[in-house]
């Protein structure tokens, strides 16, 4: 078992909304979890692989602890699977399990982004074109992590702009398991500039307080998303399947 390739920037634990340094600001494990989940998301830990709490504490220079418990709390997200006297598996979610994550992400974050237009303010617009110009660097720099990272704040931003804080938390910890598919569809299905494409006509609708074009924009970058992702895990599946016929089951 080995963790490779070796990336300081992949394996610092510090906290991504503060910057703050291990052990300061977000808890330890907290850092861990973050951690893990970026490892996850570049590719330096793969699914199907069986890799250890101590190789993780090693590379993050802590103690097992936190990372156990950091682990503990990925396994109850579905991202991981603990194996008794063994270590863990990064777990690729199954086609259905895919459109159950965006059977949700389209039942909660469509109409938040509808009500993030009717809420919307020139310093979102701005915070939203700043988060879509990094985008667009990170694109010409083939920096996937990066890229969809900032995805990601693109998506709070509005989440946080529809003004239900309850609504935004879980569409986050929905969205926690498709951290792991994000960069699934990269030079595979799309490139990263096809995604930052599809995030221009939300923008711009939503800078125009249109709140039904945010929405049904919105629904078709996240179910353009969800197919492409259930496509390609029916692809790979040991057993067939139809994704069109279990988007329309699951979904509709």
């Amino acid at each position: 078992m080995s963790i490779a390739p070796e990336d300081a920037s992949v394996w610092a634990v510090t906290a991504p909304a503060t910057g703050s340094p291990l052990g300061r600001g977000p808890s330890l494990n907290d850092q861990v979890v973050e951690a893990v989940r970026a490892a996850i998301h570049s590719g330096d830990l793969a699914p199907g692989e069986l890799y250890s709490a101590y190789q993780i504490a090693d590379r993050l220079g802590v103690s097992r602890s936190p990372v156990r418990e950091a682990l503990l709390r990925l396994a109850e997200t579905g991202l991981v699977r603990m194996e008794r006297n063994r270590g863990f598996r990064i777990v690729a979610p199954a086609a259905h399990d895919i459109a159950e994550i965006f059977a949700v992400r389209l039942l909660l974050e469509v109409p938040a982004s509808g009500q993030a237009a009717r809420h919307q303010t020139p310093e979102l617009t701005e915070r939203l074109r700043q988060e879509l110009a990094v985008m667009a660097n990170a694109a010409s720099a083939r920096a996937v992590a990066r890229f969809m990272d900032h995805d990601q704040r693109f998506h709070d931003h509005i989440l946080e702009a529809s003004g239900n804080h309850l609504l935004a938390a879980t569409v986050r910890r929905v969205r926690d398991l498709t951290r792991l598919l994000g960069a699934s569809t990269v030079d595979r299905s799309r490139s990263l500039d096809d995604i930052l494409a599809e995030h221009v006509p939300i923008i711009d609708a939503l800078e125009a307080g249109d709140a039904s074009a945010v929405e049904d924009r919105m629904r078709g970058h996240i179910e353009h998303t969800g197919r492409l992702l259930v496509a390609q895990a029916a692809a790979s599946s040991p057993h067939p399947v139809d994704a069109d016929a279990l988007w329309a089951e699951v979904v509709g």
